[in-house]
């Protein structure tokens, strides 16, 4: 990885899987043996494989390392953590502005503050008031962008930890338009028909029973009003289910329309959120909305 790009500690914990103070200890270590150098960019510390790994008495290591990833390649662990540098990857270019360095080494052209944040921010001004619920809330990042448009935001996750540090969240960013309500998927601990639009986020796949969750989702949403699904596509890697604790591998985009129209919600849209070569991961988006009463 560090022989192909430069990565700083945050990004290869990430990727590897490991405590921060492991990775900063071994980054040492490399640094110490002349195989990796630092570099220094705005704020942050970025680490690559030293050039001298090639030549200046280095040399015969190399052919040493190639063989050696070449014959790790096909393990499943090391296409996790390929798996893991393809989100980072990801992140990387959805926040240019604070990974894109003062020049133009990549080929990009520099646009100073062009951030997808602030595009989904500039969106929001053009969507009515509306009452939301973040399902599978997590630690509250998407929430707290719902809160800037949305007139009240229900919050609700499984873990009282997680639910902590998105309270914590909400009150750096003195967003008051919250309310966090620990509660399962398949069991919202709301009335029904009493807001908006619900989202579920990268939560469907740790559902127990996803017709279940998109069926409290449909319960929960005013005629007329929404459901909105950001989920992975069906994908490949086994790894997620241990280390992340999924349950299910994505969703076929088929599959997905019909666990909305199962749970009574019409006209369903799917489109690609994000996807990108070499990453096994597409982001797809799915909504619904919920018929409103007819009257005779």
């Amino acid at each position: 990885m560090l022989a192909t790009d430069r990565f700083n500690v945050t990004e290869l914990t990430g990727v590897l899987g490991l405590a921060q103070s492991g990775v900063s200890r071994h980054l040492g270590l490399l640094k110490e043996a002349g195989l990796v150098a630092e570099e220094r960019d705005g704020a942050y510390t970025f680490y690559q494989l030293a050039p001298q790994v090639h030549s200046n008495g280095h040399g015969p290591l190399w052919p040493l390392l190639e063989s050696q990833f070449a014959h790790a390649a096909p393990s499943s662990a090391l296409r996790a953590d390929d798996a893991r540098l393809q989100e980072v990857l990801r992140l990387r270019r959805e926040n240019f502005d604070q990974h894109a360095g003062p020049d133009t080494r990549d080929g990009r052209q520099l646009v100073p503050g062009r951030s997808w944040a602030a595009w989904a921010r500039a969106l929001a001004h053009l969507l009515p008031p509306a009452e939301v619920v973040d399902i599978g809330c997590g630690e509250g990042y998407l929430t707290i962008e719902v809160a800037r448009w949305a007139t009240r935001v229900w919050a609700i996750d499984r873990s009282a930890a997680v639910l902590a540090r998105a309270k914590a969240l909400a009150a750096r960013r003195r967003a008051t338009n919250i309310t966090f309500k620990r509660g399962e998927l398949e069991r919202l601990p709301l009335e029904a028909a009493s807001v908006d639009v619900a989202v579920l986020s990268q939560a469907l796949h740790h559902a127990d029973d996803p017709s279940r969750a998109v069926g409290e989702a449909a319960r929960v949403v005013r005629p007329g009003g929404k459901v909105l699904v950001l989920e992975l596509r069906a994908h490949q890697e086994e790894w997620v289910r241990e280390r992340l604790g999924d349950r299910h591998l994505g969703f076929g985009d088929e599959q997905l329309a019909a666990l909305l129209t199962s749970a009574g919600l019409a006209d369903p849209k799917i489109t690609v959120g994000s996807r990108s070569g070499g990453d096994p991961f597409t982001v797809i988006i799915a909504s619904a909305e919920r018929p409103c009463r007819t009257t005779p």
